[in-house]
């Protein structure tokens, strides 16, 4: 979008800046690209950068109680110190990859609920800084993310709502300062050992995807709930030569499993399978869902904010969070 405020406020008489994404979706680990389109005002402009952010919205714990921050987590020069003469028209090229850890933003062709991401275009002139509109990107899942979703679909794992923590998962090493949780109501078949939610949480590397599993328990009533944690190594070259409704249906099973045969919280998972890693992690904390019935397309996993709705609502934590 252009954002002539920038002229008043820098008092640039009328430059305009406007940001466009030769193509919204991307991947992670896949390249943005798109151009910064310049059109000077009614006088010359002295520009000290140009720099582009990629925006998200988190969720951090803090000892009032959790809230939600804006993440501006990449940051991509696009120029250095120019002129703009009055009248000049220019576009600035730019390319940059997005980080493999992004998170997913869009599902089955929808907008994750809970999920938004953008491009938000900063300009300095003069010292002072303007941080303009923000340009939706749509985040689709690597194929052996894919798989792992169509799984949880298919074995009838029902979409509940996604968002960001702020932190480090224990034992994961992660570039971003915060990590996604995609949250699913159990199916009946699951629900004699008691998961009330399973999350489950990409953390995603050129040639790996460590997949993190949270099973949420439910308390009795002498019981405290607890929950349990599986993290499992899994390869992009094995996307397409797995049976992955057959692994996740195996990872849940041995939380259930693991249930039966130690109430309370302790210990790895079971045996270990072939080829894929396992374990447990700390530092994973709790914390409420975003709420409504679980209803979507495609086994319910992607229904949620229009986009338009959702990139206007991170506008707002803009303006609450100062930026």
């Amino acid at each position: 979008m252009v954002f002539k405020k920038l002229l008043g406020a820098l008092g640039v008489g009328g430059l305009s800046v406007d940001t466009v994404l030769s193509n919204p979706s991307t991947y992670p680990g896949a390249p943005l690209t798109g151009q910064v389109n310049l059109v000077g005002g009614t006088q010359d402009a002295d520009i000290e950068h140009i720099t582009l952010g990629l925006v998200t919205r988190m969720e951090v714990e803090g000892g009032g109680g959790d809230y939600s921050a804006v993440a501006d987590f990449l940051r991509i020069p696009v120029t250095g110190p120019m002129r703009l003469a009055t009248g000049q028209q220019l576009s600035l090229p730019f390319r940059f990859d997005m980080p493999w850890e992004t998170p997913i933003t869009t599902v089955y062709g929808q907008q994750l609920r809970g999920m938004v991401m953008g491009v938000r275009t900063e300009v300095a002139i003069a010292r002072a800084i303007d941080k303009g509109d923000l340009d939706p990107v749509h985040v689709h899942p690597l194929p052996i993310q894919q798989r792992i979703l169509d799984a949880f679909s298919q074995l009838g794992f029902q979409f509940k709502s996604a968002d960001l923590e702020h932190g480090q998962i224990y034992g994961v090493h992660q570039t971003l300062p915060f990590y996604q949780e995609i949250e699913y109501y159990p199916p009946a078949q699951y629900a004699h050992a008691g998961i009330n939610e399973v999350e489950l949480t990409f953390v995603t590397s050129p040639h790996a995807v460590e997949v993190v599993l949270e099973f949420d328990k439910r308390g009795g009533l002498f019981t405290q709930g607890h929950d349990t944690y599986g993290r499992y190594t899994v390869s992009h070259a094995d996307a397409d030569t797995t049976d992955w409704r057959q692994v996740v249906d195996g990872w849940v099973r041995q939380a259930v499993d693991k249930r039966k045969s130690m109430p309370g919280f302790g210990g790895g998972f079971g045996h270990q399978q072939p080829g894929y890693g396992h374990g447990h992690h700390g530092h994973y904390r709790r914390h409420g869902g975003m709420g409504g019935a679980a209803m979507g397309i495609a086994g319910g996993l992607a229904a949620g904010y229009l986009a338009g709705e959702a990139i206007e609502e991170v506008g707002e934590s803009f303006e609450d969070f100062g930026e």
